[in-house]
């Protein structure tokens, strides 16, 4: 496939929690045409983990620390064009699925599907196909189309550079300048201009309401007691 030398699908899976990435990956092993070629817990891992291998297909969750599912999605297409994305995840509601085709999603599979329903996927993204699990296919599909043919409206996230989505995402994990920068490899200072410009081009005020809208985006969970299931 993307090495000209292997027929096996070269997947990377994509989940901030081992056991679930674990177990998928033993679930795949036995498939012939398909090989696990690595694993990643948060977004920005996988990027450049994708980057280096530039797998067939990336299999990943939507809420990701570091970078969140559907930014992943939106520069893993943009950055491995040839690459696919299969989003595993938990979420049905349609604004996320919605979402996510629209960042370059070709497949959306529920974590409560078979592992049927996650090969057909693979499988299918892998040929250029969309797919999406019941039952949101029908649906979801044809909200997509309506939209596509009346044109989405503007949204001020797509004005945001990649650097300043970067900035987003740990900003709204309640990371600091200081350890935003150095995640990212930069100054604090250059991250502290960051952040000011997406807060200004969001219409944002302060770290509240930066949280609370990251939260309605999908980019980071809605924690009840401080801790997060293993299923999301």
């Amino acid at each position: 496939m993307s090495d000209g030398v292997s027929d096996r699908l070269r997947v990377v899976l994509v989940d901030d929690h081992e056991l679930i990435r674990q177990g998928v990956s033993a679930l795949l092993q036995p498939e012939a045409d398909i090989e696990v070629v690595g694993q990643a817990g948060d977004g920005l891992a996988a990027l450049e983990l994708v980057e280096r291998l530039r797998p067939d297909v990336v299999v990943a969750d939507l809420m990701l620390p570091g970078l969140g599912g559907l930014e992943l999605t939106r520069q893993v297409v943009r950055r491995s064009p040839r690459t696919r994305v299969v989003v595993l995840s938990m979420h049905t509601e349609e604004p996320l699925v919605l979402e996510a085709l629209d960042r370059g999603a070709s497949a959306y599979v529920l974590k409560d599907s078979g592992i049927a329903e996650l090969l057909r996927a693979i499988r299918e993204a892998a040929r250029g196909r969309r797919y999406l699990s019941p039952p949101l296919s029908d649906k979801a599909v044809s909200a997509y189309v309506r939209r596509d043919d009346r044109g989405a409206p503007l949204d001020p996230y797509e004005a945001l550079t990649p650097r300043e989505r970067q900035v987003l995402h740990l900003a709204a994990e309640g990371l600091p300048n200081a350890a935003v920068a150095k995640r990212l490899g930069i100054s604090a200072r250059t991250a502290e201009t960051h952040r000011a410009r997406l807060l200004h081009k969001l219409a944002l005020r302060n770290q509240t309401d930066l949280v609370r809208w990251a939260i309605d985006r999908g980019i980071i969970p809605l924690k009840g007691n401080g801790s997060r299931s293993p299923s999301e």
